[in-house]
C-alpha cells in the first residue's frame, strides 16, 4: 500500500507541473549525452557534413530507478547530395515520460548548405522544420481531490480533462564554422516557441533552446596508418532554455578503431553529472555506449542515466563530388 502511494503521488506531481503549463512554460526538450553521435540533433548544420550516407540510431534510459523516468530515442539520416548544393537530413525521435502518461513523437526535415570560405575554412548553414505530437493520457493522472485519507486515491476527480494530443509545427536553424583542426557551431531551436495546449484558451509556448558548441582536434600521435594515429578533442557545449542551462566540458581522446571520452556537466544551480563514453569504430558501424553518474544532490533517488549510440555508413561519396567533412569527434 505504501509503494502504490508513493507511485501515486509522482504521478499527482505530474498532473500538477501538467497544469502550470497552461500558466507558464517550464519544461526542457529531451537531451541526450553523446553530442556528436547524435549530430543532427546536437545542430542541424551538421546534416550532410560526411562523405557518405550516415544513418544514426541513439536510446537513452534517463534515471530507470525513478519509476516513470525518461526514455528517448532519435533516428536520423543524413548525406551530401551535389543536385542541392547541400546536406539533406530526415530525422525522427521518441520521448516518453510516467510511464506512459506522456509522449512526444515527431519528424524533422534538414537542409543544409555548405559554404568554402578558403582553402582551410568552411561554413555550413541549416533551417529545419518539423511536425511534433505531443499525447497526454488523462486517465493515468491522479488528483488531489480523490484522495480519501487511510484509503488513497478513492474519489472521482472534479478535474477538467483536456485535449488528449495535440499537433505542432516547428522550426530550428543552425550553423557551424570549421577548419582541420577546429570546429564551432550554434544553434537555435523551437524558434518561433510553438504552442503546446492540452487546455483550450491557454497559452503554453515550448520555449526556444539556444546551443553553442565548439572544440579542437590535437593530434597525438601522427601517421598514415588510421589504426596508429592518436587524436586529443577538447570541447565544451553549452545549452539554454529559458532559465534553465548547462556548461558540458570533455575530452575525447581516439586511437584507431578506439574512442573513450569525459564530460563534466554543471547547470546553472550546481554540478549535475559526470559522464565517461566508450565508443568502437569497424569500417562501416560505430557503436558507443555512455553512462551519467549523478553528483547532485539528486543522486539519491536518480542514481544514473544510460545512452547507447549507433551508425552506419551507407553510401560512400566518390572524390569528385567530395564535400568537406567537419573534424569533429564521431560519438
Amino acid at each position: 500500500m505504501k509503494l502504490k502511494k508513493r507511485s501515486g503521488l509522482r504521478v499527482y506531481i505530474l498532473g500538477m507541473m501538467l497544469l502550470l503549463l497552461g500558466v507558464e512554460a517550464r519544461s526542457q526538450d529531451p537531451q541526450f549525452s553523446q553530442f556528436y553521435a547524435n549530430p543532427v540533433y546536437t545542430n542541424p548544420a551538421f546534416a550532410g557534413s560526411v562523405n557518405h550516407g550516415r544513418l544514426v540510431m541513439v536510446a537513452r534510459n534517463q534515471w530507470p530507478s525513478i519509476s516513470g523516468a525518461f526514455r528517448t530515442g532519435n533516428f536520423s539520416y543524413d548525406e551530401h547530395f551535389d543536385k542541392i548544393k547541400g546536406g539533406f537530413a530526415i530525422q525522427a525521435h521518441y520521448d516518453e515520460q510516467g510511464v506512459g502518461t506522456l509522449r512526444t513523437t515527431g519528424a524533422n526535415l534538414i537542409y543544409a548548405s555548405q559554404i568554402p570560405i578558403n582553402r582551410k575554412f568552411t561554413i555550413q548553414a541549416a533551417v529545419q522544420f518539423g511536425i511534433m505530437q505531443k499525447s497526454l493520457d488523462f486517465g493515468k493522472l491522479l488528483w488531489y481531490d480523490q484522495v480519501v485519507l487511510t484509503q488513497g486515491f478513492i474519489n472521482p476527480t472534479s478535474e477538467p480533462i483536456g485535449n488528449g494530443s495535440v499537433l505542432i509545427t516547428n522550426f530550428a536553424a543552425g550553423i557551424i564554422g570549421y577548419s582541420k583542426n577546429f570546429y564551432g557551431g550554434f544553434a537555435a531551436h523551437n524558434l518561433f516557441e510553438p504552442e503546446q495546449n492540452f487546455y483550450n484558451n491557454s497559452s503554453s509556448p515550448i520555449p526556444r533552446r539556444y546551443t553553442a558548441h565548439a572544440g579542437l582536434v590535437i593530434p597525438i600521435v601522427r601517421d598514415r596508418n588510421e589504426k596508429r594515429q592518436v587524436n586529443l578533442q577538447p570541447n565544451v557545449i553549452f545549452k539554454q532554455q529559458r532559465q534553465f542551462n548547462q556548461v558540458n566540458l570533455g575530452m575525447y581522446i581516439s586511437k584507431g578503431s578506439y574512442v573513450a571520452w569525459a564530460y563534466f556537466r554543471q547547470n546553472s544551480i550546481n554540478s549535475d553529472a559526470f559522464i565517461i563514453l566508450l565508443g568502437i569504430r569497424a569500417p562501416k558501424v560505430k557503436i558507443g555506449y555512455s553512462y551519467d553518474a549523478t553528483i547532485s544532490a539528486a543522486k539519491t533517488g536518480a542514481v544514473n542515466s544510460h545512452e547507447v549510440s549507433m551508425s552506419f555508413e551507407l553510401k560512400k561519396r566518390t572524390p569528385k563530388s567530395k564535400p568537406r567533412k567537419v573534424t569533429c569527434p564521431d560519438f
